[in-house]
């Protein structure tokens, strides 16, 4: 009889201690905050029949200035969004030592000039002694070619005068061309050195297009075409001219750089912004090209892929296969489809499950 009361008080205490345990269980909540997190869906170009790309919107004219001579950089007049008239002062860098070999050659075309003008004396009598037969021939040949040294010392000299001012123009950084200051990578102080860019100019107003056409559609790509460019940040569309298709793909990729004039318009763009240009040709690949920005891409050695949001507002990191290029989009060759959603970016670092808050 104990031994039954035993057990059946046993039991009961095992059932307590598993509903406890349970209820232990139901009882852990994660309190943890959620991340915010901005997202986007996966774009497509299958909604239209036509030919899109990405591309570039660039300058038309515009110049990386740099110097052919080291030296310190004694000062820069301008900075970054200065208007700047053609011929105008934009860097001046220390030419010391360039001044001391400017002196040398001058006082070497001083004494080059004293010989010269001193053997064109002696040719000149020379010449009318020898016209008189008071000098042989000898002597008259001796005062040519001592006549011909001396000329070409000076000429000499003067070259290497020439020279001397063409390195100066090396020491003082000029624009080109009358435009706005767009980059400044040097400051007073700084070591020039040849070939290394320190100030960038640029025309405003004055854009054009840099687009990468796949060799699919290339052929069906005409110069003097007009073409819809759309400013993706601003939402924008211009009207625009292709200007330059290429014939050849061997340094760009497999893809074909067509170059477009846009229009001139009071629309506010910048060097810099990516647009997708419609041309008014039929797409031949009719399957849907599925891009993603490249920023939200991440990198894990060889693996890629990106975050996104999960049934139970987490994140889950999906790892993808990518095809090319498109501007600042990525196409996903596998690993996510049309219409799904993805993270673009996040307040704090993401993780397998964490929780998210989608803004």
């Amino acid at each position: 009889m104990n031994k039954k009361i035993y057990t059946i008080v046993a039991f009961s205490l095992a059932l307590l201690l598993t509903s406890c345990g349970s209820e232990d269980k139901k009882n852990v909540v994660d309190n943890s905050p959620a991340i915010v997190v901005k997202t986007s869906q996966v774009d497509t170009n299958g909604n239209s029949p036509f030919l899109s790309v990405s591309g570039k919107i660039q300058a038309s004219n515009s110049a990386d200035l740099s110097t052919r001579m080291m030296g310190y950089v004694n000062k820069v007049h301008v900075n970054v969004g200065d208007k700047v008239s053609k011929g105008q002062l934009l860097v001046s860098i220390n030419n010391a030592d360039l001044q001391a070999k400017r002196a040398q050659v001058n006082a070497g075309i001083t004494e080059a000039k004293a010989a010269f003008n001193n053997a064109l004396k002696d040719y000149n009598r020379f010449e009318n002694l020898f016209s008189e037969n008071s000098a042989s021939q000898k002597e008259m040949d001796d005062m040519t070619a001592n006549f011909q040294m001396a000329k070409a010392r000076l000429e000499s000299a003067n070259q290497m005068k020439n020279e001397i001012n063409a390195q100066f123009t090396y020491s003082n950084i000029t624009a080109p061309f009358s435009g706005t200051v767009t980059s400044k990578n040097v400051e007073a102080g700084n070591m020039a050195n040849p070939g290394v860019p320190l100030i960038s100019i640029e025309t405003p107003r004055n854009f054009e297009v840099m687009a990468m056409v796949p060799e699919t559609e290339i052929s069906e790509i005409k110069k003097g075409t007009t073409v819809d460019v759309l400013v993706k940040s601003i939402n924008q569309t211009i009207k625009g001219k292709v200007t330059e298709v290429s014939t050849s793909a061997k340094n760009t990729g497999g893809q074909y750089l067509v170059k477009i004039a846009l229009d001139k318009t009071e629309v506010n763009i910048l060097s810099g912004m990516f647009t997708t240009i419609q041309f008014p040709v039929e797409r031949k690949s009719k399957s849907e090209l599925v891009l993603v920005p490249s920023e939200s891409i991440i990198t894990n050695g060889q693996l890629t892929g990106l975050y996104t949001v999960s049934q139970s507002n987490t994140a889950l990191l999906r790892w993808l296969r990518l095809g090319r290029t498109y501007g600042d989009q990525v196409e996903v060759l596998a690993g996510l489809n049309a219409g799904e959603t993805y993270i673009v970016s996040a307040e704090g670092k993401l993780y397998n499950g964490v929780k998210i808050s989608v803004q």
